[in-house]
């Protein structure tokens, strides 16, 4: 069981703004230098620096031709305690009980089918059946500090993170425990620094990988594992990759949920998840309907003002206002700050004029922002409100577990 550092208790964030920090520290530079969310130093690689812009996309589709989407509260909270070294929890093993480092040193085979590091990665390479059905092994190549699907799996401890980072033969191995899991997808690994492309097989492997979405939770450990014990600079490559096959070419579709919603939430380093969402918000369609940021610049305590470009916005800057536009809505905001509740951007207007009992009356919106008020509404104490497990819209093709 888990113990609490002390008498020191660490408050969970309560919403998906709580949980992300990616846009907290926006900047037009994106410094390399910048400190990540756990404090880990990470870098990212000249390739994706060089491929990755940020160019505003062409409104394509009206807001009213879309289902309503809101961000899962779930995730969110997730990969933040992924990323903040999951806070409160401290576990202590013997050294002898290293199971993870034992395995990679194929001192143990894993359990329950008995079968070793070296036999996998000589014999399971290319067998895209037992890779596909067998539901025990990736717990064993891509342990975590939280438990998955295999109850005989052991959890990481920080000892163990230490002790794996700092043997050679541990390293080496899951690296290629890497490679192997990347050519079942059908995705080659290029070089020391983590860089991908697509495999001779390409075709085949990213078929199957659109329609057996159970592979998706499998990514989300993969990923983590990878920041975890010492290769967070592989991220970035394999995100970016998954976004532009994802959104770019459509030989991924049904993955682009995932990508968004929880791959990219792996990176520790905010200018990289940053770039990574631009990237994203640049082809994804419909462009207004893009929920991952940046939000709504502010400017003298507003929220969405003119020239802002953000989450549910088409991404399409307006012209700057004139001094007398600017006195105008400065006075309107005000004036109706007072009657209503939620004020958000012009774009996707939201006016309530009468929230008691928790009603509705006079509220119309489009977009994501309808999903917004009801979640405000919920906050504020109105009954019938829903928890994480009950998400206004479904999760989508990512299952909850990290497999």
């Amino acid at each position: 069981m888990g113990n609490l550092l002390g008498s020191w208790r660490f408050r969970e964030p309560s919403t998906v703004e709580e949980c992300d920090s990616t846009w907290g520290s926006d900047s037009e530079s994106d410094e390399p230098a910048a400190e990540d969310d756990s404090g880990i130093s990470d870098s990212v690689s000249p390739t994706e620096s060089d491929r990755i812009g940020d160019t505003s996309p062409q409104l394509i589709d009206s807001p009213e031709s879309v289902p309503k989407m809101k961000r899962s509260f779930y995730a969110a909270r997730d990969l933040y305690k992924y990323r903040h070294s999951y806070p409160n929890y401290k576990r202590s093993r013997q050294p002898n009980e290293y199971r993870n480092l034992r395995f990679y040193l194929n001192k143990i085979p894993l359990v329950p089918d008995g079968i070793y590091i070296e036999e996998i990665l000589s014999k399971w390479r290319g067998d895209y059946d037992k890779l596909e059905h067998n539901h025990t092994y990736i717990q064993w190549l891509f342990p975590l500090r939280e438990q998955g699907l295999n109850f005989y799996a052991h959890e990481l401890t920080q000892d163990e993170i230490k002790e794996f980072q700092s043997t050679r033969e541990a390293k080496r191995r899951f690296v290629a425990a890497y490679s192997l899991m990347l050519d079942f997808y059908g995705i080659k690994l290029l070089d020391k620094s983590g860089n991908v492309a697509r495999a001779p097989n390409w075709q085949e492997r990213f078929q199957h990988l659109n329609e057996s979405q159970h592979n998706y939770l499998r990514i989300t450990r993969i990923l983590k594992s990878l920041g975890e014990l010492g290769y967070e600079a592989f991220k970035a490559p394999l995100v970016r990759l998954f976004l532009e096959e994802s959104l770019c070419h459509n030989t991924i579709p049904n993955m682009q949920h995932s990508v968004l919603e929880y791959y990219v939430y792996t990176i520790r380093l905010p200018a990289t998840r940053r770039r990574l969402l631009r990237y994203a918000r640049q082809h994804y369609r419909p462009s207004h309907a893009f929920l991952w940021g940046p939000p709504p610049k502010r400017r003298g305590g507003g929220v969405g003002t003119a020239g802002s470009v953000g989450a549910g916005s088409s991404g399409i800057r307006a012209p700057a206002p004139t001094p007398e536009q600017q006195r105008r809505e400065e006075e309107s905001t005000t004036s109706t700050s007072t009657r209503s509740r939620i004020i958000v951007s012009s774009h996707d207007a939201v006016m309530c004029q009468d929230l008691a009992g928790g009603g509705l009356k006079g509220c119309t919106g489009s977009g994501s922002n309808m999903a917004g008020l009801e979640e405000a509404l919920m906050l504020a104490g109105a009954r019938g409100g829903r928890n994480e497990y009950n998400e206004v819209v479904p999760l989508g093709r990512h299952e909850r577990r990290t497999g």
